[in-house]
């Protein structure tokens, strides 16, 4: 399992940029895997390296196609191959730390 940070952030195209990264996200919906939407970037899943890679080539295009001219795109992985852990389990093991 991959873990994936990714920021997609279009350059020159004003204040607003929520259009794009809504285009950005539908196009992470068509990949079928589980995401999260923050507020400074998205989050996905990914059955391994390759294929996450796929998807953050069809969501750094998706800003493109949706005009802009310059893409600034951000990525942070986890790979871990001994355990297959979801993002849902990063989070509980923090939140049951806090909580002893």
């Amino acid at each position: 399992m991959v873990i994936v940070e990714l920021s997609v952030v279009p350059i020159g195209v004003g204040e607003s940029l929520s259009e794009y990264i809504a285009e950005a996200v539908k196009a992470l919906k068509l990949q079928e895997v589980k995401y999260q939407l923050t507020p400074m970037c998205t989050i996905f899943e990914a059955p391994n390296i390759e294929r996450a890679f796929e998807i953050i080539i069809k969501v750094h295009e998706a800003v493109f196609k949706a005009g802009a001219h310059r893409v600034v795109t951000s990525i942070k992985i986890d790979d871990r191959r001994d355990i297959k852990r979801s993002m849902e389990d990063k989070v509980k093991s923090v939140m049951e730390k806090l909580e002893s």
